[in-house]
């Protein structure tokens, strides 16, 4: 055999091993569980590839902030929009009975927010009237699809605001993407395909000051770990039924290199906890193998 083809052998006889090593794991983690579990892996540098249920769309909760972010930050860089203008609240804006950080600082409303802060509240905190004060000046979700969809984005949909979703639960299945389409996006935005450098750097930064999900891909992994991700988390509803606890972000290894998971925990009847757990074992289980 020649050396050349020696060389590509081996490396795909330790891909298939390392595959099938962290597929053992991950069957273990999710076997017996009562919730579909989409997982998908890409490594950055060494294009290293895993999926379980990666080509099946499940819905997205609050993980479509990040998808929202880059269509905003797209017309920033396009000059249209200034992280520095401010973003009028009116009181009617602040809506009740949703996770906001902003309307728990400002119940009345009636305050105007740099459009940088709002992002910043969106993303980091997950801010359900920041978000769709952020569609409202883009001009809704269709913005954010025709931007996704512009980049090439497969395997994902957004149509429902946080306020649709909350009138009716059962809209959120209307939001979804793979969990491939979940890694690509993110080794798109990675990569400056997406956004320019200066708008990359920004969400990147807003990304790992993320203070949602402590319990989920963030949390078995070394402290002051780079991670810039984003959560979401549905809530419970009819029977118990948990619509999706998600997870899904950019990790730094100690070697300097990169790989992006997506852990999407859809349709479970477990509870919270068990949810969580999942997500947060399969990112460890994940962690391990690259670091072997």
């Amino acid at each position: 055999m020649k050396k050349i083809g020696l060389f590509f052998f081996l490396v795909s006889s330790f891909t298939f091993a390392q595959k099938s090593a962290l597929e053992q794991k991950i069957n273990a983690i999710t076997e017996g569980k009562k919730a579909t579990v989409g997982v998908s892996v890409l490594g950055f540098e060494n294009n290293f590839k895993y999926h379980k249920n990666g080509d099946k769309p499940l819905p997205t909760l609050s993980v479509f902030k990040f998808h929202i972010a880059c269509a905003v930050l797209d017309l920033v860089d396009k000059g249209k929009l200034s992280l520095d203008q401010n973003i009028f609240f009116k009181k009617e804006d602040m809506l009740p009975n949703t996770w906001s950080p902003i309307g728990k600082k400002y119940p009345e409303g009636n305050v105007s927010i740099p459009l940088g802060e709002v992002l910043d509240y969106t993303v980091a905190q997950s801010d359900n009237n920041g978000c769709d004060m952020l569609l409202k000046i883009i001009g809704g979700t269709k913005t954010v699809q025709n931007f996704m969809d512009s980049k090439g984005v497969k395997g994902f949909q957004i149509k429902r605001n946080e306020d649709d979703m909350h009138k009716n639960w059962k809209t959120q299945y209307d939001n979804y993407s793979t969990p491939n389409s979940a890694v690509l996006v993110l080794k798109k935005f990675y990569d400056g395909k997406l956004l320019s450098k200066k708008s990359t750097d920004y969400l990147m930064k807003i990304m790992i000051g993320t203070t949602t999900g402590t319990n989920k891909i963030v949390e078995q992994l070394p402290k002051n770990t780079p991670i810039a991700h984003k959560t979401g988390s549905s809530g419970k509803y009819d029977n118990g039924l948990t619509v999706a606890e998600n997870d899904m972000g950019i990790i730094t290894l100690p070697n300097g290199k990169h790989y992006a998971i997506a852990v999407f925990v859809s349709n479970s009847t477990e509870t919270d906890a068990v949810n969580c757990k999942v997500v947060s074992d399969i990112s460890k289980a994940v962690w391990d193998d690259f670091n072997k």
